[in-house]
């Protein structure tokens, strides 16, 4: 595959006499971001690069990062702690109550293809009492563990629930995390998670048609609910403006994190999940 990174964001920070880093990764099929934080968890470098398009397979996202890594400094020394992002579509949550890890495939297979070769693997959520069960790159885990050695890894809908559950609001609100393919949709209330779903998307006209969708099925009032955007969007792009067409009460997410006081090249919805 010839090299087809078509965007590369770089924010260095760094400052001198750091005792110890810890390195947080996301990747899709469609990208890969980094960032480092200090031991005060303050960040000195974030990377973003944005693949031309969606790459077909892990091996083909593999061939990529291996490539990143050769040629990216910044990924070649020491963490003190690693955390691995797996931001895909190949997820399903269940109730603690009802979980058993032995049935981790029968979870997954009515809403995905599950290969019988395929690892599954689950994060807990606490402070929704359920799991997210999901499909992790295997192969992605095993080429940075032969880099890092031991880490920790979990699903974006883990961590982007757990931050969203944070918030402590009693309001129902429709939450819209968007990525350069997919998006997903989460509806929280009361601190109860009551909807969560990942939507593949090619144009706007399929965007809105999901997001109408979803209203329409859980009855929510597109006068009143109101929806708050995250991740790969912005009041410039196509895909705002189509909903603005048909959602009264829209809204961008704000990152309480202090990288963004003086950073301006990076608006405070994007890489939520990546950055604290």
């Amino acid at each position: 595959m010839t090299k087809q990174i078509v965007q590369e964001i770089k924010i260095n920070k760094s400052l001198h006499n750091i005792n110890s880093r810890n390195l947080s990764i996301q990747f899709s099929l469609d990208g890969f971001s980094f960032c480092i934080y200090s031991q005060e968890q303050k960040v000195t470098d974030f990377v973003s690069y944005t693949f031309e398009k969606k790459v077909d397979n892990p091996m083909e996202l593999l061939q990529e990062i291996e490539r990143i890594f050769v040629a990216e400094k910044l990924l070649q020394q020491d963490f003190e702690s690693v955390l691995v992002i797996h931001q895909n579509e190949l997820s399903s949550f269940v109730p603690a109550d009802y979980f058993d890890e032995n049935k981790l495939a029968d979870y997954l297979k009515y809403n995905i293809k599950v290969l019988q070769t395929d690892f599954i693997a689950f994060d807990t959520i606490d402070k929704i009492s359920a799991k997210n069960v999901y499909i992790p790159y295997v192969n992605i885990n095993n080429y940075l563990f032969q880099n890092f050695g031991a880490f920790e890894y979990k699903h974006h809908l883990t961590i982007l629930i757990d931050k969203l559950m944070r918030e402590n609001s009693t309001e129902k609100k429709c939450y819209v995390n968007v990525c350069k393919s997919t998006f997903d949709v989460i509806l929280i209330e009361n601190d109860n998670l009551l909807f969560s779903n990942t939507f593949t998307y090619q144009t706007e006209q399929d965007f809105i048609y999901y997001l109408l969708f979803v209203a329409e099925q859980l009855k929510l009032d597109l006068e009143t609910i109101l929806v708050i955007l995250i991740g790969e969007i912005d009041s410039k792009s196509d895909l705002y403006k189509i909903a603005f067409t048909y959602i009264r009460n829209i809204d961008f997410i704000s990152n309480n994190s202090s990288f963004f006081d003086d950073e301006k090249q990076l608006l405070q919805h994007q890489n939520y999940t990546l950055i604290n």
